[in-house]
């Protein structure tokens, strides 16, 4: 967390901000030729997918979010706290917060600052007096109401998602901002506290290591927090009805799953989901390099989004029944090197997700299955029916199209083939390794791959990247 690892509890993120000096403002005294001249940061971060998405002219360090959920009337009641460094003089700034929630008190600094709503979600904030550059600041928004979910023709459901027993938050790519205030852009990782308070007898479970838990009268609250760098789109909420396994992976690493009790188990599945997530986090670790977060885990909840998400240390698989296979979970727990860990600068760059995270699926049928990898290229190539499309750059509204799974996966496979698999191997262990924790480009990619082998691989890459049509083997 960028200068403020001190504040690691969070609890009190304001007064330690400042008996730690961070807080900042402009000096009445500064000289003229230095003064700073105050603008309004960017209302977008630049992707050209979703340009409304994040904003500009500062960087998170820490969300710190305290939310009371109501099952009956599926209202929330919310504090979200956030610690930030300024990158330009700032005369204001925006958050992203969408949906019907209404803001009760905003302050920075721990002063009232103005504040209003403009377009879809854009939360235009001004504050007291002028931030200067570098100065670290703390923003407090306190807010309630329902959280209203996002149903994207394209991308699907997204945000904040009631079920049966009562929600789960999955938020790629554009759902964080149904439920809290953030810079929903993927460049801007910060570290994660969430404290949920609920009904006696449901279970909340987020990113990260749990806290303690505490119980009085009819309420029970959770903390959970999350201590690596974390892209607003990996965060996750689900609350509800859980049975939870605990257990550890290789080296001691905890290992906390959950199978919603509304779903169809067989005696016993709570400690087989357990076992191979542990299993395959093992076995991706001697690929990947070392896992890259402080705890592992899984949750099957019944959500009906149809999808399974790589949400960072804790990915949930969508699921009527608890019949997750080893494929599925290869996928989304190789995410945790491939898109959390590594995540992309631009929407535009995914298949660096996706293919990696299918190529985990190929590596995982070759050595639990005894289906080579060439195997399983071979039939996707000869299957694949639309070769249009660009995989490096497919689209806002195909982002999660085949095109970038697998022939993302081809791509990698058609590396392999070309470099050999000393190389190929070595990319796969130095790539997430050397950029642990950062924001990756496929330009990045290329690069890398090119000086680790010391040869000229444009013309392959642009081939299976950014040229549609079929590649000829």
């Amino acid at each position: 967390m960028r200068g403020a690892n001190r504040c690691r509890g969070h609890l009190v993120i304001l007064s330690c901000a400042l008996s730690a000096g961070l807080l900042a403002v402009a000096s009445p005294a500064a000289d003229a030729a230095t003064a700073p001249r105050y603008s309004p940061g960017a209302a977008g971060a630049g992707d050209p997918y979703f340009p409304d998405m994040g904003n500009g002219g500062y960087d998170v360090g820490h969300y710190d979010i305290r939310l009371a959920f109501d099952p009956a009337s599926q209202a929330i009641d919310a504090t979200t706290t956030i610690l930030a460094t300024a990158t330009q003089d700032l005369s204001r700034f925006d958050l992203d917060f969408q949906g019907p929630l209404t803001i009760s008190r905003l302050s920075v600094n721990g002063q009232n600052a103005a504040f209003t709503r403009s377009g879809a979600q854009e939360l235009v904030i001004t504050p007291p007096r002028g931030l200067r550059r570098g100065s670290t600041f703390v923003v407090s928004v306190s807010y309630g109401g329902v959280p209203q979910k996002i149903d994207d023709p394209a991308l699907g459901l997204s945000g904040w998602v009631t079920t049966e027993d009562g929600a789960v938050a999955l938020n790629q790519p554009i759902g964080a901002a149904t439920y809290y205030p953030v810079n929903d852009t993927t460049d801007d990782k910060a570290t994660y506290t969430q404290t949920i308070t609920v009904p006696t007898g449901l279970t909340v479970l987020a990113n990260g290591e749990p806290g303690p838990t505490t119980t009085h009268g009819r309420q029970t609250t959770f903390r959970w927090t999350m201590n690596r760098p974390m892209a607003s789109e990996l965060s996750m909420l689900a609350i509800g009805r859980y049975d939870v396994t605990r257990g550890v992976a290789a080296g001691g690493l905890p290992n906390i799953t959950a199978i919603g009790k509304s779903i169809d188990t067989k005696p016993g599945q709570g400690k087989v989901f357990n076992q191979t997530t542990a299993q395959i986090i093992q076995w991706e670790s001697s690929m990947y390099g070392q896992y890259p977060f402080d705890s592992t885990g899984g949750i099957i909840a019944d959500v009906g989004v149809d999808y399974a998400l790589e949400t960072q240390s804790r990915p949930v698989y969508d699921q009527s029944t608890s019949d997750v296979d080893g494929d599925l979970l290869a996928h989304e727990l190789g995410h945790q090197w491939f898109g959390d860990s590594l995540t992309p600068v631009h929407w535009s760059d995914i298949w660096l997700n996706e293919g990696f995270a299918t190529y985990s699926e190929w590596l995982y049928q070759e050595k639990f299955n005894n289906v080579p990898v060439q195997q399983t290229f071979a039939k996707a190539y000869a299957d694949e029916k639309d070769w249009s499309g660009k995989v490096a750059d497919p689209g806002r509204d195909h982002i999660f199209d085949d095109l970038v799974y697998n022939r993302g996966a081809m791509a990698l496979q058609a590396l392999r083939t070309k470099i050999g698999d000393r190389a190929f191997f070595r990319v796969l262990t130095l790539w997430p390794t050397a950029n642990r924790y950062g924001n990756v480009s496929t330009r990045q990619f290329i690069q890398f791959v090119e000086r680790l082998t010391n040869r000229n691989l444009d013309s392959f890459f642009h081939t299976w990247l950014y040229q549609p049509g079929k590649p000829t083997l």
